[in-house]
């Protein structure tokens, strides 16, 4: 009978330290890049800008017209 005994609070200390390690997990995937990375990703954002950028047409100015 003594070794179906549940400790709350070593379960709610368990519970906190799983949620702990599942939110650290996330976090690594979510922000462990390296410099590397991040200077790609931010290169390629800057050049897709840029692209876009080229791509847009001018409208014109109203000083233009007269």
């Amino acid at each position: 009978m003594s070794d179906n005994v549940i400790k709350f609070g070593k379960a709610k200390k368990n519970l906190a330290r799983h949620q702990r390690e599942a939110q650290a997990a996330e976090n690594r995937i979510k922000y462990g890049r390296t410099k590397a990375e991040k200077l790609k990703q931010d290169s390629e954002a800057a050049k897709d800008a840029r692209k876009i950028d080229g791509h847009k047409l001018s409208k014109p100015n109203k000083d233009d017209e007269t």
